[in-house]
């Protein structure tokens, strides 16, 4: 049984229910996905699907052995160029019944009122000070005060002389894998595909996001 499929993040908007409370929700644009490769355990140690998503894609900036996985004469595959590539981990028994070439689409997975957790890559931020990054309050802000925005003193004394691993310091900010469970579906549109998910994802606009059942919760309350 399928539990992952790939969308695309499009923006923030709000709904309305039938008591006319606004709900917050982030829109998703999908489009069919093709089975474009099998890894079984027996040759790679699993039993995955390989889908391809996205026809936005010139064929000139595709790796040749990526190309190899859509075009391939020895194996009779001649399959759409897609721009990204996703391995699902799937059963023994329902990788058997997946063939290549085969299209999975968004109501194969999910449906209205499903909770579901997705992942994506949250927007960077580059390098920032400790005030930005952990939510330091700063030093006095009037003038005479030298450490208006300084992290202060980071290290101790003879013992332990360094400084302790994990200190709050400033660096790099964002740019990392950020998942949130349990948001729920709140409209889904096979026509115009997109859907419809309630609360704020991780990533800017335009970016990939992964939605995968949620392992807490399966059913709208």
């Amino acid at each position: 049984m399928l539990s992952t499929i790939i969308g695309k993040k499009r923006g923030m908007t709000q709904i309305f229910n039938s008591n006319g409370d606004a709900i917050p929700v982030t829109i998703v644009e999908f489009e069919d996905a093709v089975v474009v490769d099998k890894l079984t355990e027996e040759k790679n140690g699993y039993n995955a699907i390989k889908i391809g998503i996205f026809d936005d894609v010139k064929p000139k900036n595709i790796p040749k052995p990526i190309k190899g996985i859509f075009k391939n004469e020895k194996k009779g595959i001649d399959l759409p160029f897609k721009k990204v590539l996703k391995e699902i981990r799937v059963e023994k028994s329902d990788l058997d019944k997946i063939n290549i070439g085969d299209i999975i689409t968004f109501a194969d997975v999910f449906k209205e009122g499903d909770y579901v957790d997705v992942s994506g890559i949250s927007k960077g931020k580059g390098t920032q000070g400790v005030m930005k990054r952990h939510n330091f309050s700063g030093g006095p802000g009037s003038h005479g005060g030298m450490s208006h925005r300084r992290p202060g003193s980071i290290g101790s004394n003879t013992f332990p002389a360094h400084v302790w691993k994990g200190k709050r310091m400033a660096g790099h900010m964002g740019c990392k894998s950020v998942t949130i469970q349990n948001l729920v579906i709140e409209k889904f549109n096979a026509e115009n595909k997109f859907l419809l998910i309630r609360g704020a994802l991780p990533g800017p606009n335009g970016s990939i996001v992964i939605i995968k059942k949620a392992i807490k919760k399966t059913v709208k309350r």
